[in-house]
Parts: structure tokens; sequence; C-alpha cells
């Protein structure tokens, strides 16, 4: 009996996608990868609000977006932070002060000018150190991410 290479493919199809989304030794996120969440974060909210959706709901849906891939693989961890995982509130919150930093960035225009303004007054007030207000909106709790 010969197996048809392309059936056989398939049905080692599952157990690679099991193995890929798993990461072996969740490592934290370095600050490359945190500068790569913060790009993808901050390009949701561009095309959201190109798409008509309101800010603090695009902000939140971003936000939630990263905080759950840091959440599953790197298990909560910032190589940034520190060795101590933090909680899905904490990344939630952090997450989306960085989805308002880097739309402030990338898209401007789409960045209300309450917003721009106490985003600005925060970076010239610390330099940049200090993480810019979270809108108002908060999100929803979503379910933790299986790693």
């Amino acid at each position: 009996m010969r197996l048809n290479a392309g059936r056989f493919g398939l049905l080692l199809l599952p157990l690679t996608l099991l193995l890929a989304s798993a990461p072996a030794l969740a490592a934290p996120a370095s600050e490359a990868d945190m500068g790569l969440y913060t790009r993808i974060a901050a390009l949701n909210v561009c095309i959201s609000r190109a798409a008509g959706i309101e800010f603090d709901k695009a902000v939140a849906v971003a936000g939630e977006t990263i905080a759950q891939v840091i959440q599953g693989q790197h298990a909560g961890q910032i190589a940034q932070v520190g060795p101590k995982a933090l909680t899905i509130e904490e990344l939630r919150k952090g997450s989306i002060n960085s989805a308002v930093l880097g739309a402030v960035e990338v898209c401007p225009k789409e960045v209300p000018a309450d917003v721009k303004a106490k985003v600005d007054a925060v970076l010239k007030g610390s330099s940049g150190a200090a993480p810019a207000p979270a809108p108002a909106a908060k999100p929803k709790p979503a379910p933790a991410a299986k790693p």
C-alpha cells in the first residue's frame, strides 16, 4: 500500500500546528518583540479608525490582542520589565498604552485631539518614560489564551 504524499502531509498537519503553536520554553518578550507588538497594535488602531470604528474600541481590541499574544507566547513575561510574569490585567493596561502611543506616532490624524494632547503632555513631562494614559473604555475580559 502506497500513501499519497499529499494525504500523508494532511495527516501530519494537525501535529505540526500543535507543535508550532506551543512554545517549548516560553522566553520573555524581548525589546524587539515588544517593538513589533506595539507596531502591530498601532496599525490595528489606524486601520480600525480608517474603517470608522471609534477610537476607544479600536484601542481596546488592539490592546487585548497584544496582551493575549504576550500571555500565550511569552507566559506573560517581558524582558524589559523583569523576571516576574505579568497578570493579564497588567498586560492589558500596558498593551492599551502601547497601542495609543503607537497610534499617535503612526497615524496621528486618527487619534482624537484630547488623547494626543494627553500623550504629548506625558511624554514631555517624563521624557517618554511613562506610558500614556489609557482611553476611557476598558476592554471586556477575554478568556486567557492557552499556550
